[in-house]
């Protein structure tokens, strides 16, 4: 379990919630600062974004008007920040391991702030301890399916194609891809668990019921920010015409919360300084609307 000192005040938290023991033990949500971009590949600063996202949040109004309800109040605790390693990505992803299971949760939501999206790795393998029945739920641009990357298995281009070891992955939103990417997906026969975005967002409803169809119960959704249109969400390292709107996203982990139990998540890839203040602003909201759904003990939202 976490350890609490009498300095303990000393971190910023999402909402300015208080981030003290007994908020902790009475929280359903607990995020988790990970300001790492050791994998970066075109534009760097990604380490800058749950700073960005946390100071964000405290503009946040408590109360949703979809939900009716004050989301705050499900209880959300904010961790320390897991401190970034300069060693070899693998020994980042172990940091990330260790330090969520020190944290001896239960049937908490974890929820990580991003860094890049290497940092889903640690958080899912963790996460699947506590939640054996795990699949996951993929919001990117891009495939994230390369073997290796940079030099590298463990960087932000392999996510994907790591996680697909550990359990069921199914992506939605991608709209770039290499030849590597594509032969991967035939040899392994994964065709029916990649929504290219151009055919998906022509008849959403029936495509993300498809989607849907292949999760488990149990359900980890890994936000990629740049899954977002560049128009609503510039400030990121990869940026990709053609992507979700606001509604659209929202839309998506609605229905996943409708038919599925959200146990963890993540919203990656934030890099603040490459836009507007107002993209900040949209991430902090779209963690706190995916907590309020993931949270929402009546399934008619």
């Amino acid at each position: 379990m976490m350890k609490f000192h009498k300095n303990h005040y000393k971190w910023n938290t999402f909402l300015d919630l208080r981030n003290d023991e007994k908020n902790f033990l009475n929280s359903s949500v607990i995020l988790i600062p990970i300001p790492y971009d050791g994998t970066a590949s075109y534009k760097s600063g990604a380490r800058h974004g749950p700073s960005a996202i946390i100071n964000a949040s405290s503009e946040l109004e408590y109360y949703d008007i979809e939900t009716k309800k004050d989301i705050s109040e499900a209880g959300i605790f904010t961790t320390p920040e897991i401190s970034p390693l300069a060693s070899d990505p693998k020994e980042m992803q172990l940091k990330i391991i260790n330090t969520i299971d020190n944290l001896k949760l239960k049937n908490q939501i974890t929820g990580i702030l991003g860094g890049d999206h290497s940092v889903t790795i640690g958080s899912v393998k963790s996460t699947i301890k506590r939640f054996p029945n795990l699949s996951i739920l993929y919001l990117d641009a891009h495939a994230d399916l390369r073997d290796t990357y940079m030099g590298t298995k463990w960087g932000h281009a392999s996510v994907a194609r790591r996680l697909k070891s550990v359990c069921k992955v199914v992506q939605l939103g991608v709209r770039s891809i290499s030849y590597e990417e594509i032969n991967f997906i035939s040899k392994s026969k994964s065709e029916n668990e990649i929504f290219f975005w151009e055919h998906t967002k022509n008849n959403l409803q029936k495509n993300i019921d498809l989607a849907l169809k292949q999760l488990s119960d149990q359900v980890y959704i890994s936000i990629d920010l740049d899954v977002l249109d560049p128009s609503i969400m510039s400030a990121v390292g990869n940026p990709q015409p053609g992507g979700m709107n606001w509604e659209e996203i929202n839309f998506i982990i609605k229905q996943t919360a409708k038919k599925h139990t959200i146990v963890g998540f993540d919203v990656t890839e934030l890099n603040p300084k490459e836009g507007p203040e107002s993209c900040s602003f949209t991430a902090a909201k779209l963690i706190y609307k995916l907590i309020g759904f993931a949270t929402e003990k009546n399934k008619n939202l």
